[in-house]
């Protein structure tokens, strides 16, 4: 993968960053170099390698899904929103 001008455009225009002209450079250099090594890494022989791996003997513990509510903790939070109503947050409108 090349990276050239138009990508780093693309790039900016996706994460809605303005990218300085004299960082533009340094950028395309940086990820050329993680493009490389993400690259490089597909050249390892995983082929005898388990496909996962826990440190955690017996997997990961799993605890049961059990709801609980803490209403002062809930009061704690609310108080500390920006606006509520009702037990609720109230959020800007961002789909008309």
């Amino acid at each position: 993968m090349t990276v050239d001008d138009k990508l780093i455009a693309k790039l900016a225009k996706l994460s809605s960053l303005e990218i300085d002209d004299t960082r533009k450079e340094i950028l395309k250099t940086e990820l050329a170099d993680i493009i490389n090594f993400v690259e490089n890494l597909s050249e390892i022989d995983v082929s005898n390698i388990e496909a996962t791996f826990s440190p955690i003997e017996g997997g990961t513990p799993l605890r049961e899904d059990v709801a609980n509510q803490d209403l002062e903790l809930s009061k704690h939070i609310l108080k500390h929103a920006p606006k509520s109503e009702d037990g609720y947050f109230i959020v800007p409108k961002i789909i008309e």
